[in-house]
């Protein structure tokens, strides 16, 4: 071994990242997308330019940043077993915190149906608000969601005995089913009795579910990703941590909705008036 290539090998089992500029450019993008919303919803015809072109700066910062990851861990080989714990403690940190992000909504809910004012009538649901009828269209979205979470695991397992065939059929069902449990929300949402803007009930309701909708469709693309990346061999059964995060979120969207799916829909169904469909 020459004294240049001693002094230029890899002596610790760690990854030390190249110089990135996709921290600074998603930056940059999120705060034109804050400003260009909060331009978009005063009415400022600077908005109708500024937040799209936020929404492409952060796409295309996920896209390619993203990329980035995907050849560091499957091409150059810099994701070793210390650096994939580290990934796994990032994960699970990411995952706490979207738990405390919707802690805050059920809070607000719990708020204001544990204590309903004047202006609610002193019940809830607030008189006058028609809610759904928790057994028809939520309850169907329950079953999609909990046997999704059948199916992503069944893929997990899959991968675990090299069996990619397994692996990418499983898959394919999940994004069927999250993609299911996203329209029939929309058409849920299409027949509501009340809108955004009809009181404390429907502000919690839709900040709350709507959120999670949000959470369902990015990790929807989020197996989509590990999908073709499941087709083109990438993942193996001693290092896949990218379908393994994809998995732990899938699993989070799933528990999050049984929480909403009793509290909100069923707990929250008390005096209303059920909507009809």
């Amino acid at each position: 071994m020459t004294d240049s290539h001693a002094t230029h090998s890899t002596k610790h089992p760690y990854h030390l990242v190249d110089p990135s500029p996709w921290p600074i450019v998603g930056a940059i993008a999120a705060l034109a997308l804050t400003v260009g919303t909060v331009l978009f919803m005063h009415g400022n015809p600077w908005g109708h330019f500024v937040m799209p072109l936020g929404i492409l700066g952060i796409l295309a910062t996920m896209f390619l940043w993203w990329r980035d990851v995907v050849r560091e861990g499957e091409f150059q080989g810099h994701h070793s077993p210390v650096v994939q714990i580290g990934l796994r403690y990032g994960m699970a940190l990411f995952i706490a915190s979207e738990v405390m992000f919707f802690v805050a909504w059920f809070w607000a809910y719990f708020n204001a149906s544990l204590f309903p004012t004047a202006a609610d009538g002193y019940v809830w649901p607030p008189v006058g608000i028609k809610t759904f009828d928790p057994f028809e269209l939520p309850l169907l979205n329950t079953l999609i969601l909990l046997l999704s979470g059948v199916t992503v695991t069944w893929a997990h397992h899959a991968l675990r005995e090299g069996d990619r065939s397994g692996l990418i059929q499983g898959l394919s069902l999940t994004i069927l089913l999250g993609l299911s449990f996203t329209g029939i929300q929309a058409y849920e949402y299409s027949h509501a009795a009340f809108g955004f803007r009809d009181g404390i009930y429907s502000s919690t309701f839709y900040m709350a579910t709507g959120f999670h909708g949000a959470h369902v469709i990015i990790g929807t693309i989020f197996l989509i990703v590990c999908w073709f990346r499941a087709t083109a061999g990438h993942f193996k059964p001693d290092h896949h941590f990218g379908f393994e995060a994809a998995a732990w979120y899938w699993h989070f969207v799933d528990v999050v909705w049984l929480f909403l799916f009793i509290c909100i829909y069923v707990g929250g169904a008390g005096g209303g008036e059920a909507a009809a469909h």
